[in-house]
């Protein structure tokens, strides 16, 4: 009996250990690769705003996102695309919705505990915190106007106008959608807000 809880006490140790290893790697570990990959991705945008305006495929540097609310070193590159593959690089735009500053929603999905946790602190934003999208030709300033919870099926939160899908925008909208709360899936997060400013770059 004592040599059967000796090994059930180590073989639970042992898992203990595993699993703590498994969470350094889910919050550390994928940060590292997020990182690396913002790097290649504010390369890329570099790249595109010095040339001529090109399609952006699935996968590439749609813009950088800074909220100033959230620190002056929050900069993050915006993905194409919002499958698992493409989160992993950072923040990701909905292929389906607005581009950044055209009428309609702008919409950008991103993790909050795992991939540098980029929405992390979302919940933090209140009305008229400023969300700034820099693009190849402008840089368009947001303004927030509200914060949701919502269940993941309320998919009409990502309308072109926000949470009333029987309506033409004539606005342009954006809204970040993230899980809720930390460390679960089970809600989403949603910040809103409204186009308040558009800086034209010069060529």
């Amino acid at each position: 009996m004592r040599a059967l809880l000796r090994t059930v006490g180590e073989l639970s140790v042992t898992a203990g250990l595993i699993l703590m290893l498994f969470c350094a790697y889910l919050l550390w570990g994928t940060g590292a690769y997020t990182q690396s990959q913002q790097l290649l991705l504010q390369r890329e945008l570099e790249e595109r705003n010095a040339g001529r305006l090109a399609r952006i495929e699935l996968g590439e540097a749609v813009a950088l996102l800074r909220i100033p609310k959230l620190g002056r070193g929050y900069r993050y590159a915006v993905v194409e695309g919002v499958d698992a593959e493409h989160l992993k690089k950072g923040p990701g735009h909905d292929p389906a919705s607005a581009p950044p500053g055209k009428v309609g929603n702008f919409v950008i999905s991103g993790h909050r505990t795992t991939y540098a946790a980029p929405f992390n602190r979302l919940d933090e934003l209140e009305r008229d915190d400023e969300i700034i999208v820099e693009a190849r030709e402008a840089r368009y300033t947001y303004r927030v106007t509200s914060q949701d919870i919502v269940e993941p099926d309320e998919v009409e939160v990502l309308a072109p106008v926000p949470g009333k899908p029987d309506i033409r925008p004539i606005r342009a909208f954006i809204t970040l959608s993230t899980c809720h709360p930390e460390y679960s899936a089970a809600q989403r997060l949603i910040v809103y807000g409204v186009l308040k400013k558009t800086e034209l770059r010069k060529e």
